[in-house]
């Protein structure tokens, strides 16, 4: 499972899932023992986080939505992913 980012404790993960529900394109993020997939435009597809973290997260997919986007296709295309800088 590929780190792509890292950032206040939360850990980004991006793979490809072969179910219906996950393959949507998504991030799967933990912080602590909190663990969350969630879309590009933020739904949650499982899993929860607490409300500051997944504020965090939201703020840190809208920054870099185009990344996220390019890595989506590089994991469909069995490639490997890029790291994607953190939220500062």
């Amino acid at each position: 499972m590929p780190t792509i980012s890292m950032f206040y404790g939360i850990i980004v993960r991006m793979f490809k899932e072969d179910d219906e529900k996950h393959n949507l394109p998504h991030i799967h993020a933990k912080y602590n023992e909190y663990e969350i997939a969630i879309t590009f435009d933020g739904k949650i597809l499982e899993g929860e986080m607490p409300i500051k973290q997944l504020k965090f997260l939201e703020v840190w997919i809208v920054i870099h939505e185009e990344e996220l986007k390019a890595n989506w296709e590089l994991i469909i295309n069995g490639e490997h992913t890029f790291k994607i800088e953190p939220l500062k």
